[in-house]
């Protein structure tokens, strides 16, 4: 007979060093020759990010040891860090950026020597955060690599250039920046790196410029490729202050394909005759995301002509489209979701997916049979999948009747029973972002919480991605009240339908869903406390000078422009009314963050101070935004299961008795 023990008390196999050593997923896939090459975190190793790659026989190994760290900070959330070609001699040349210096390092592994070593291609800078490199090209006429450069030219964030740059690879650049030739007039603030035509002959980028975001608006500009390698007569072909196209790239006949939001979805365009955009499968689902990261890709054109595609309400299937029909065949599988990177070879294609049951893995697609296979960094359960929660894919009703999208994972052990008559405490996941989406996945954070009886609901509250331009645009000038009206409706409908406990609740979130905890205990009695992850807690500090580049314009959309509706940014801050907070929480918070810097926490726990509500503060030495060391999981994991074991009165033994202060 199976125990009975009342919920959050349950044993557990998944403990938080496991769900720790298992974060992170491949990212930035591409092909050298005909080997597949990533980037894959190591959180037992500082959280650096290993470059891996698959040989043709299938051999997997770990190419670059530690302490190299294969990572940009180009908008310090990075981008594309590493490119590669396979030289006439058979050997891989590889060029990436090296997170801790931001240099461009060029490495040739089979090479045997010194050349076996990683050399520097750039130079450090000693303004501000220096240089920094992301979305590389190497250009297969010239001894160059072809990528965005991102130059500081002040001590302050903002003070910051962006432009498409050449890198020769002769190293002569590594001293002198002035070796660097650059490439676009720098008329932009943000720029993608260049796609070149098959060619040669043409290159193609998107840019934008503040205080758009790139799912506000961007452009696809085109340019002609002179013989001396420089760019003349660019020009805007597609995009626009409101039409968002975060991908373009080009099929090997030569034509331009790219993702627009122009129908309010993301779909796929090529310019027609009469330089109309043509929609190749015009449909009311995503094949695009947002542009966070620079060089992400939701499709990949093939040598056959057909396109593989990433597409649904959200990034739910791999599909390949077929131009000329518009239709689109789905691979077979278990995935409901692709991370936005795309490789091919021939006639296959690999991406990066995962589902309830697996954690993120590499796969492949055989386009001339449909069948798929896992080929690297295969999901291998760590513990009995009967301990993995079972998600409910469910739609709620919030205010004004507005469809609010949740995935709802119940406590679930197959080792436990709960008592008849209790009801499961409840945490609400609020997702980072704001514009981004919560995906369904196997996550052993989850994991950690459902089968130790503690149940999580992950709410993709309006202004979430994967439903559209108009669901997206919900948060407009209504952050801090969407976000949070939608979480809370989600945790009210779960308890008033006897899901969940109604006097435990909690909230969670990191970043922008750090912003949804704190401002929802400021302004919600749901809750009965909340874990605050590296927040936004003061809008005013964030909107002028605490905050990097690449966001520091993002609250004229979220909240509105700042000279006219100066009252909201402080009527919205969780800082300037932590009189209304009752509940208890946890504070999380990365010192190296210049996202959402430690200021804004330490100014939040400096008014809370002496007002009786419990709460702790955890800071971490060495994390940014994001934790990535296998240590700072394991802490700030075991410190949350402690708040909601003392604030839901659970015995929890068996973690560290986290110290509530007053």
């Amino acid at each position: 007979m199976v125990p009975t023990s009342p919920y959050g008390s349950w044993p557990s196999p998944i403990d938080a060093a496991l769900a720790a050593s298992l974060d992170g997923r491949p990212e930035y896939l591409g092909t050298v020759g005909d080997e597949l090459w990533w980037t894959a975190p190591r959180p037992t190793e500082g959280g650096r990010r290993a470059l891996v790659r698959r040989r043709a026989d299938g051999a997997e190994e770990q190419v670059l040891p530690a302490p190299w760290n294969v990572r940009s900070r180009v908008v310090e959330y990075g981008g594309q860090p590493w490119a590669g070609l396979a030289r006439h001699d058979g050997g891989p040349l590889i060029v990436f950026s090296h997170f801790p210096d931001q240099r461009l390092y060029a490495y040739e592994p089979d090479a045997g020597g010194d050349a076996a070593v990683p050399r520097p291609l750039t130079p450090v800078a000693a303004t501000g955060g220096g240089l920094r490199w992301a979305d590389p090209v190497l250009h297969p006429e010239r001894d160059e690599v072809w990528c965005v450069l991102e130059e500081f030219t002040g001590p302050a964030p903002t003070d910051v250039r962006r432009v498409v740059a050449a890198v020769p690879l002769d190293g002569s650049a590594a001293e002198d920046r002035s070796a660097v030739r650059e490439l676009s007039d720098g008329a932009h603030r943000f720029v993608t790196g260049p796609r070149l035509s098959p060619d040669g002959g043409q290159a193609a980028w998107i840019a934008w410029d503040h205080p758009r975001m790139p799912w506000d608006g961007t452009e696809v500009l085109l340019a002609d490729v002179t013989a001396d390698g420089l760019f003349a007569a660019a020009r805007r072909v597609a995009g626009g202050p409101a039409e968002s196209v975060p991908q373009v790239d080009w099929t090997p006949d030569g034509q331009l394909l790219y993702l627009s939001d122009r129908s309010g979805w993301w779909n796929v365009y090529r310019p027609g005759a009469d330089g109309e955009p043509v929609a190749l499968c015009p449909r009311a689902e995503e094949f695009g995301g947002p542009l966070w990261k620079i060089g992400l890709s939701w499709f990949r054109p093939l040598e056959n002509g057909l396109v593989a595609v990433i597409h649904g309400r959200g990034a739910t299937s791999l599909g390949i489209l077929d131009p000329e029909s518009g239709e689109v065949v789905d691979a077979a599988g278990p995935w409901t979701e692709w991370a936005p990177t795309l490789a091919a070879h021939g006639s296959r294609v690999a991406g990066v997916a995962a589902s309830p049951r697996s954690a993120y893995e590499i796969v492949e697609l055989d386009t001339c049979t449909g069948r798929t296979r896992v080929i690297g960094s295969a999901h291998d359960d760590p513990v009995d999948p009967a301990y993995y929660p079972e998600p409910q894919i469910r739609t709620f009703a919030g205010p004004d009747n507005r469809e609010i999208h949740a995935h709802v994972y119940p406590p679930h052990n197959p080792d436990r029973i709960a008592p008849a008559d209790e009801l499961p405490p409840f945490v609400v996941w609020a997702h980072g972002g704001p514009t981004a989406h919560a995906p369904l996945v196997l996550d052993l954070e989850i994991a950690y919480f459902t089968s130790r009886g503690i149940g999580v609901a992950e709410v993709n509250y309006g202004g979430s991605t994967g439903y559209g331009r108009e669901y997206r645009e919900r948060l407009h000038e209504q952050w801090g009240v969407v976000d949070v009206e939608d979480c809370a409706a989600v945790a009210e409908a779960l308890a008033s339908e006897g899901t969940a406990d109604p006097a435990r609740l909690a909230i969670r979130g990191g970043s922008a869903g750090g912003w949804t905890t704190a401002a929802s205990l400021v302004t919600s009695d749901v809750y009965a406390c909340g874990t605050i992850i590296y927040p936004i807690l003061d809008l005013l500090g964030w909107a002028t000078d605490e905050t990097h580049d690449f966001e520091s314009r993002y609250l004229e959309s979220l909240v509105g422009p700042l000279a006219e509706v100066p009252a909201r940014y402080k009527e919205r801050s969780p800082l300037a009314h932590v009189e209304r907070i009752s509940a208890p929480f946890l504070l999380l918070q990365g010192l190296d963050d210049v996202i959402c810097p430690p200021a804004q926490s330490e100014r939040f726990l400096a008014a809370m101070a002496g007002r009786g509500v419990p709460h702790a503060y955890i800071a971490f030495e060495g994390e940014g935004h994001g934790f990535r060391r296998a240590g700072t999981v394991i802490r700030a994991l075991e410190a949350e299961l402690s708040l909601y074991a003392q604030t839901f009165g659970i015995e929890r033994p068996d973690v560290p008795r986290l110290e509530l202060r007053e």
